[in-house]
């Protein structure tokens, strides 16, 4: 068995056992470690038949603790290691029935889904109708309903708020769009958390089982929790059970606009009575780039930390191309030369370059594509298809798993410009599909209907292999860009079934590989080349090599933070992408920018990356950010 070597601090964590904890642990402090060793001392040390709710904010987290508690052998079993999603999704599927919930719930995941959604639930409401209808023109009728959206998915968010509600129209949409998702057997991602809190508030021996089948509940990233979340843990909790430790760090809160807050770690401080301990080492990053943290937040507090120098570097461009080229022969400079204060060669992998939004990074992956510099994006959670067949696959797909969805099935006829078949018999989805092939007979369809069949001969355990390979025999005779698409969409489905395989249930079947899916926990983690990533999506990473591009005002912080707790966000955005960095952190920005309706303005240096010059330099702790490229700024 394998034991990782902890700190005093982190050995007093560890060795916690029965009532409340707050663990409030900066960037670089070794949480994940803690978290890990903790679990693996419960499991293994502490007596009793019990098992261990974990609950991580992604499936990465997850992973991670499930591969370094893998030498656990049977015990490790006893473990429950995921995200809430995750957890919400196995207990409504297991004992969701008092709330409505038959089996396996099928999630949309996409907003595109949802709206259409929406926008077919308001036809069939006559009310709703006339209140679009009143809108002048077709935009203030689409906003209209990007409203309505916005709101259900901001009540679902706040519990407690759904009951004091009281704008009819308001109410009306929510009844109206849960009443389509319904005739489609599906739910959306905040269903999953008030259903699961309806369920275990509304149903106390539920809430008791539960209790009981879990001895502790151990919280990653607790700066992230929103209303729905907070309050499913305290009605799994009740008003007795206080084994909970929460792990987060206010500092990284950055998910205000999803209405996350870490204002819910003092709220469990106090409701649970919880002891409270600081983790205040980074032991991740080199000085400089700590230096740079403390400076974004002076109340950032570091006990101990490593003995490296490393670097933090300023790079103005004339433009974004000029930022990119920068950025690009910085990497390749640092590929070919090393740096010692990296041991060992720099690869592609341990360099990253973040930017606010993807947009900042749109002229860097051009510059990269130019020079034929390796990088991968994650941008969204689940992979996009770029081929027509493997979308017509994955809708087919969605349909396989749940025949009475309607929505996709619609959209798949639209693809392929015929119908939805009249009821004949009530035909299998399989059968439906085929019937909709035949109709309108193309190769791309043919290879859809034939792939399904190849899956559905396997009866006696799912494979999706024989049908991908109905669709890259499909893709083979076609022209290299088209056939390329194809087959870099069955990769990444190649290594989503794999993962599933490997981490799902043991009884395997479409809808579970599907909702594996939606809550993304087939996603590959590991990926070839620089990650170009957004602040948000590089959460929980760590690389030698951090690019922050684009810190100029209006980017970082973005335009439309006003308010004060915006703009503090904002400043949590900066401080997160900055504490990503190892070992070296390059901050780059241009000097003039092309806006989207094609002007061209000049920049001014993002506060962040100004306050950072400055305060490190009134230090005069050594650690100046050097500035190069063409016009530095002048952040006084």
């Amino acid at each position: 068995m394998t034991k990782a070597r902890l700190s005093p601090t982190q050995t007093r964590i560890v060795e916690h056992v029965d009532g409340a904890l707050l663990v409030v642990a900066g960037p670089g402090s070794g949480k994940t470690r803690v978290l890990t060793e903790r679990v693996r001392r419960l499991l293994t040390e502490v007596p009793g038949h019990f098992r261990v709710l974990t609950l991580t904010f992604t499936n990465k987290a997850a992973n991670e603790m499930k591969e370094r508690l893998a030498d656990l052998g049977d015990a490790n079993q006893r473990a429950f290691i995921g995200t809430m999603h995750s957890f919400c999704l196995e207990m409504l599927s297991e004992r969701g029935k008092p709330v409505g919930v038959e089996g396996l719930p099928h999630v949309f995941e996409q907003h595109k889904d949802r709206r259409e959604i929406l926008v077919e639930a308001v036809k069939q409401d006559p009310f709703l109708s006339a209140e679009l209808a009143s809108e002048p023109d077709p935009k203030a009728i689409g906003r209209r309903l990007d409203r309505w959206l916005a709101t259900i998915s901001w009540l679902k968010a706040h519990p407690s708020s759904m009951e004091n509600f009281n704008d009819e129209i308001g109410l009306r949409a929510i009844d109206a769009y849960d009443a389509g998702l319904r005739a489609c057997g599906a739910y959306d991602f905040d269903d999953l958390l008030l259903l699961s809190y309806r369920l275990l508030s509304e149903y106390p021996r539920i809430a008791d089982f539960y209790r009981r089948l879990y001895r502790f509940i151990c919280f990653d990233e607790a700066q992230d929790l929103n209303e729905a979340q907070y309050s499913v843990l305290t009605a799994l909790c009740g008003d007795s059970f206080r084994n909970v430790m929460m792990v987060g760090d206010p500092n990284q809160s950055i998910y205000g606009f999803n209405t996350s807050s870490p204002d819910f770690m003092e709220q469990f401080r106090d409701a649970f009575r919880a002891s409270e301990i600081k983790l205040t080492e980074n032991f991740r990053s080199s000085r400089a780039v700590v230096n740079a943290a403390k400076a974004l937040d002076p109340n950032y507090e570091v006990k101990g930390q490593l003995q490296i120098t490393g670097l933090v570097e300023v790079m103005a461009g004339r433009d974004e191309a000029d930022e990119a080229k920068l950025i690009a022969d910085k990497l390749q400079a640092l590929i070919a030369a090393g740096h010692n204060d990296i041991e060992g060669t720099i690869t592609w992998e341990s360099c990253a370059v973040l930017g606010r939004t993807r947009f900042t990074l749109m002229a860097v992956e051009t510059e990269f594509r130019n020079r034929k510099i390796p990088f991968y994006k994650r941008l969204t959670a689940n992979h996009e298809n770029e081929s027509e067949v493997m979308e017509d696959f994955m809708l087919s797909l969605r349909v396989m798993a749940n025949p009475r969805d309607l929505l996709h099935l619609s959209a798949l006829a639209k693809r392929w410009k015929t119908t939805v078949p009249a009821t004949i018999g009530e035909p299998k989805a399989l059968e439906i599909i085929a019937s909709m092939a035949a109709s309108v007979r193309t190769p791309r369809n043919q290879a859809v209907a034939e792939a399904l069949e190849a899956i559905a001969a396997r009866t006696q355990r799912l494979d999706m292999l024989p049908g991908l390979g109905v669709i890259k025999k499909y893709a083979d005779p076609l022209p290299e860009k088209e056939k390329r698409a194809i087959y870099e969409d069955v990769a990444v489905f190649e290594q989503e079934w794999d993962q599933y395989l490997r981490s799902g249930p043991s009884s395997k079947n479409i809808g579970g590989f599907m909702s594996s899916k939606a809550l993304g926990v087939t996603q590959q983690a590991a990926r070839a080349g620089v990650a170009l990533l957004t602040v948000h999506s590089a959460k929980g990473l760590e690389f030698d090599v951090v690019f922050v591009a684009g810190m100029v005002e209006g980017v970082l912080p973005d335009y439309r933070a006003k308010r004060k707790k915006e703009l503090e966000e904002e400043a949590r955005n900066a401080f997160v992408a900055i504490t990503r960095s190892k070992r070296l952190l390059y901050l780059t920005m241009p000097r003039t920018r092309t806006m989207p309706w094609g002007d061209r303005i000049n920049q001014l240096p993002s506060r962040f990356l100004s306050t950072i010059i400055n305060r490190i330099d009134e230090q005069g702790q050594g650690y100046h950010p050097v500035v190069s490229g063409a016009s530095p700024p002048n952040p006084h």
